[in-house]
C-alpha cells in the first residue's frame, strides 16, 4: 500500500425503483438506517486503510443479508417461483473482474464473484459451473427457499396476476458499492435477485461488467441498478467511463447524460464515484434507496429526493 493516504468516497445502493414512495413511515425508517449503518461500517474499514475491492465485497455482502433488499435473502421470485442470483466485482487497480449468475444456493454471490476473480482465470461464471465452482471454493451454501421472504412473494403474485406486464413495474432492483481508498484505488460490486417474475434463465447487467458494474483507476467505479436490458444494450457502466476517458467529462455530467440522454426515463439509476472522490448517485425511477459519503464528508442517506 502507498505510504500517501489519499481520500476516501463511498457510495451503496439498495435498488432503484417505484415502492419507497408508498413505503409505511417505519418502513422508511428501516431501509434508511440499515443504509446508514452500512454506509459507516465501510467507511470505517477505508479509514483503517482497507482496500476498496474488500471494502466493496463487505459492504454487498451486508446488503445480501439484509432482506430488505432484492440480493441475497429478499431475492425476487421468477417466473417458476424460484430465486436465480446475479453478482460482479471488478478492481479498479487491475481491471480484474469476476461475475456469476444464475445461482440457486450460494448465500452470498458477490464473495462468489470475488473468488472468480481472484481464483480461477475466468470472468464469469453461470448456472451448474458457477455453482459447482462454489462447491470448490467451499463457500456458505442454503436452500433456494432461504432467499424467500412475504415481501418478494407478494409482489410476485401481483406479478402474476399482471400477465401483459411480467417485468414488475412496483419492484426494487439491485444492491451495490462503490468505493475509492486511501491509496487512490476504486472498486465497485453489485448483486441482484433480478427482476419479479423474470422469465427462468433471465440474466440482467448485473453480472455483466461494463453494463451493471464497472471500475478503472483512472476514471471512475460505477454500480448500476433498473430494468438491466436497457443498461446492457447501452454499456452504461462502460459508457460512464468512457465519457470520463476520452471526452473528459464530470462525473456529474456524464451521469446525466447516460441516464437522460442515452437511457429513457425510468430505466434505472447508478453510483458511481471517480477518482478524485466525488460522489454522484442519481436515477429517473421514482426513488433509489442509497448512501453516500464524499471525499469533502459530505454525507447523504435517501430513499427518493
Amino acid at each position: 500500500m502507498s505510504s500517501v493516504i489519499g481520500p476516501i468516497a463511498l457510495a451503496l445502493h439498495g435498488g432503484a425503483g417505484s415502492e419507497f414512495a408508498r413505503f409505511a413511515t417505519v418502513e422508511r425508517q428501516a431501509m434508511e438506517q440499515a443504509l446508514s449503518e452500512y454506509l459507516s461500517a465501510g467507511e470505517k474499514l477505508l479509514q483503517e486503510g482497507r482496500p476498496s475491492v474488500e471494502v466493496v465485497e463487505y459492504v454487498v455482502r451486508l446488503l445480501e443479508d439484509d432482506p430488505q433488499f432484492n440480493a441475497g435473502r429478499g431475492s425476487a421470485f421468477n417466473a417458476v417461483g424460484g430465486h436465480e442470483l446475479d453478482a460482479s466485482i471488478m478492481d479498479g487497480l487491475t481491471r480484474a473482474a469476476g461475475a456469476v449468475g444464475g445461482l440457486t444456493t450460494v448465500k452470498n454471490p458477490i464473495s462468489l464473484s470475488r473468488l472468480v476473480m481472484t481464483q480461477s482465470p475466468h470472468v464469469l461464471l453461470i448456472g451448474a459451473g458457477a455453482e459447482n465452482f462454489a462447491t470448490e471454493k467451499n463457500v456458505d451454501r442454503v436452500p433456494n427457499s432461504y432467499f424467500s421472504t412475504a415481501i418478494a412473494r407478494e409482489r410476485w403474485e401481483r406479478a402474476v396476476q399482471r400477465p401483459m406486464t411480467p417485468l414488475s413495474s412496483d419492484k426494487i432492483g439491485t444492491v451495490g458499492c462503490v468505493a475509492l481508498d486511501q491509496a487512490g484505488n476504486l472498486a465497485a460490486a453489485t448483486s441482484t435477485g433480478g427482476m419479479t417474475n423474470k422469465a427462468f434463465g433471465r440474466i440482467g447487467d448485473s453480472p455483466i461488467i461494463g453494463a451493471g458494474t464497472f471500475a478503472d483507476n483512472r476514471t471512475c467505479a460505477v454500480s448500476c441498478t433498473g430494468t438491466g436490458e436497457h443498461f446492457i444494450r447501452n454499456c452504461i457502466a462502460y459508457d460512464l467511463h468512457a465519457r470520463l476517458a476520452y471526452l473528459h467529462q464530470s462525473l456529474d455530467e456524464a451521469v446525466r447524460v447516460v441516464l437522460n440522454e442515452v437511457l429513457e426515463p425510468g430505466d434505472g439509476g447508478l453510483i458511481a464515484v471517480d477518482r478524485l472522490g466525488n460522489v454522484v448517485t442519481n436515477y429517473t425511477t421514482p426513488g433509489m434507496a442509497r448512501a453516500a459519503v464524499d471525499a469533502a464528508s459530505n454525507r447523504w442517506v435517501k430513499l427518493v429526493r
